[in-house]
């Protein structure tokens, strides 16, 4: 099974959002199936098969996630990151003012799917393959 190491180096050579598209399909083949990333203080939670967990701990300060969702806001600036516009600090940040506390990536649907605090899916993408 993956390690946490794995997905570390995996994820070091994501600079934007471009990138994003040829980590997952690193990391997918290592054997995550999903996986979730909290906006918050940018702890990721990833799984495999049998109830395999690698968690990567906090990796900046805490943010405060806003009570109202931005869902117009949030989508153009989540297409600015995704064309490397902002770097994923930036994206974080926007995030958090915007309202979206996490998004969760499913390996098997390639879908990655942002909520809000509540629970409430405010976008579903496809991740291009």
């Amino acid at each position: 099974m993956f390690t946490v190491e794995q997905i570390k180096a995996a994820h070091s050579k994501v600079k934007s959002g471009a990138d994003f598209p040829a980590y997952i399909k690193e990391i997918k083949s290592l054997g995550v199936t999903h996986y979730e990333a909290y906006v918050t203080d940018g702890h990721i939670d990833y799984h495999g098969g049998n109830d395999y967990t690698a968690n990567i701990p906090a990796k900046y300060d805490s943010f405060v996630i806003t009570d109202t969702v931005k869902s117009e806001e949030f989508k153009a600036a989540l297409i600015a990151h995704q064309q490397g516009k902002t770097d994923f600090l930036t994206f974080i940040k926007m995030c958090a003012a915007v309202g979206i506390e996490k998004w969760a990536i499913c390996m098997n649907k390639m879908t990655c799917t942002y909520y809000d605090k509540k629970g409430n899916e405010i976008l579903v993408e496809e991740i291009p393959q």
